[in-house]
């Protein structure tokens, strides 16, 4: 199997909802041939779904990630390049290209066009292959950024990236010496840098899409019960912590 493919299915196999459904899965088999273990199985997915989808619990895993880089101030030097991180999308030509973005490609855009009316003198770079669709994720993008009023000629496609280290090896040598921001989602950001650093690139961190919010008010009393857009929040956590634990991995090789 392609590396690629191996670390996005191992990835996907080790989020909260498929653990919680291994834990199932395991407590009906063990049902009759092992009840005791049975119990606990069914113990340990009820407390990670509890746990996953509790606001406060997430807020507390994910807040550390998230408040490594503040957002983004208009910057007292000019910006040569913004580049956009890809993310996903889904082809669909009945669709404007902003309607087929993904929340995750349609919040690094909205976060890069507010840059770049703060710096109009910067060129945008989008990100992002195709993977499995026709149209990549940088074209798409771009697409969408015309579409808001983007001059066409401020913007550079880099097609072939499959993942946020192919895409900082692709942009190096366009952005090598220039005062370049970078954007992605604000979960997404320390391992963003890391990759970029390791480039040999200073970039200007641009966070896009903050999970945790008003850290320290005073909340309602909705917040402390489960949510599903919560596990959602675990979900993009554990992803980033595994993503950091295999790329410290990667430093010791």
């Amino acid at each position: 199997m392609d590396l690629f493919l191996l670390k996005k299915v191992l990835g996907l196999l080790l989020m909260p909802v498929n653990l919680i459904l291994l834990f199932l899965f395991f407590a009906l088999v063990f049902y009759k041939l092992k009840p005791g273990l049975s119990f606990k199985c069914l113990v340990l997915g009820f407390f990670t779904l509890l746990l996953s989808s509790l606001p406060p619990v997430a807020d507390k895993v994910m807040a550390p990630i998230e408040t490594q880089y503040e957002a983004f101030r208009q910057s007292s030097k000019p910006v040569d390049y913004i580049v956009i991180l890809g993310c996903s999308h889904s082809n669909d030509d009945a669709l404007p290209a902003i309607a087929q973005l993904e929340y995750c490609s349609l919040q690094r855009l909205a976060e890069a066009v507010r840059i770049f009316k703060l710096h109009p003198e910067a060129t945008l770079v989008s990100t992002g292959s195709a993977v499995t669709q026709g149209t990549s994720n940088a074209e798409k993008v771009r697409q969408a950024a015309i579409s808001l009023g983007v001059p066409e000629h401020k913007i550079i496609n880099e097609n072939n990236a499959r993942d946020t280290e192919e895409e900082a090896e692709l942009v190096a040598p366009r952005v090598r010496g220039k005062h370049m921001v970078l954007v992605t989602n604000a979960d997404h950001m320390p391992r963003a840098m890391a990759y970029f650093k390791a480039q040999g690139l200073s970039p200007t961190p641009a966070p896009a899409a903050f999970w945790v919010k008003g850290d320290g008010q005073n909340k309602q009393w909705h917040y402390y019960f489960p949510h599903a857009k919560t596990l959602v929040q675990s979900t993009r956590a554990w992803y980033e912590y595994l993503g950091q634990l295999a790329l410290w991995f990667k430093s010791l090789l």
